[in-house]
């Protein structure tokens, strides 16, 4: 019995999680005003190894991968072991939460619900391309930012900052560009299934041209904000922490044009893992230098 159900644990992906980060740190580095240092760690907990790990799982059961996924080169097989441990984290997710807020719990309920529909067989959001991305860069975006905030106590001002409010649409703009470049080497197994991704539609190299663009608004946007805020130490640290991850995607878009072989899990897996580290260290620094100074 066990042995089952760790056979069925690494399709939960809680190394995984680390590529989602960079939204709670970004999140808890935009609050202006006093916030909650010990609820921050509860709310870490909560979404990075319990609710995104469940989500993980839950998609995995329903999508029954054979070729490589997220954080998984080689996934085992799906077992019904699986979805026991989803509704368990789940469990623990929604108890966590509720320690916190009751307002973080009903957030962390929406997420949780929002995730399964986008995997679920009778409904499967994922299957339509345009509505599955709005639904994934908005709730892992501005919805995950601002429930960031609210889970570590922030209250009604501090969210509704104009500021605030442009910052939490950066997050969703950075994820309208890095999405569809998670699907990039799933081409074949998402066809298999009937899944129409972003990715599919705009092909291997119109998915390179529609990230390079999401990325450069959500830049945009982010200077904008931290001049509005007048906070150009923000500003440089964020611009010094993402030139490795600038020249890093412009040397994966050059190699996909010369072989679109390029466009695998390995480049994909690299391309991720030096976002997020890049860009969850920038805005830890932010955090640290804004209560040192």
């Amino acid at each position: 019995m066990l042995t089952a159900y760790k056979r069925a644990l690494p399709l939960l992906r809680i190394p995984f999680s680390i590529y989602l980060m960079p939204v709670f740190w970004f999140g808890l580095s935009a609050l202006r005003g006093p916030w909650s240092g010990w609820r921050a760690l509860g709310v870490f907990v909560v979404l990075h190894l319990l609710a995104y790990p469940a989500s993980n799982g839950y998609n995995s059961y329903y999508d029954r991968d054979e070729g490589s996924i997220g954080g998984l080169k080689a996934p085992p097989k799906v077992t019904p072991e699986l979805l026991h441990l989803v509704w368990l984290f789940d469990a623990l997710a929604l108890a966590g939460a509720l320690l916190l807020s009751p307002l973080f719990a009903v957030l962390v309920l929406i997420y949780l619900l929002v995730s399964k529909a986008y995997s679920y067989e009778g409904i499967r959001l994922k299957k339509y391309p345009l509505l599955s991305t709005l639904v994934v860069v908005v709730f892992q975006g501005a919805f995950t930012f601002l429930m960031t905030q609210v889970g570590v106590g922030a209250d009604y001002t501090q969210l509704t900052e104009p500021t605030n409010l442009l910052l939490a649409l950066v997050s969703t703009l950075f994820l309208c560009g890095s999405y569809p470049l998670t699907q990039v080497y799933q081409h074949a197994e998402d066809a298999r299934r009937g899944d129409r991704t972003l990715s599919l539609r705009l092909g291997i190299r119109g998915t390179f041209i529609f990230a390079a663009l999401g990325l450069l608004a959500g830049a945009g946007a982010l200077a904008l904000a931290y001049w509005l805020r007048q906070d150009v130490r923000a500003l440089l640290i964020f611009l010094a922490a993402t030139g490795p991850v600038v020249l890093l995607f412009s040397r994966w878009a050059w190699l996909v044009w010369q072989d679109e072989e390029a466009a695998n899990f390995e480049h994909t897996m690299r391309m991720n893992q030096m976002s997020s580290l890049c860009l969850s260290a920038a805005f830890i620094l932010q955090l640290v230098l804004d209560h040192v100074f």
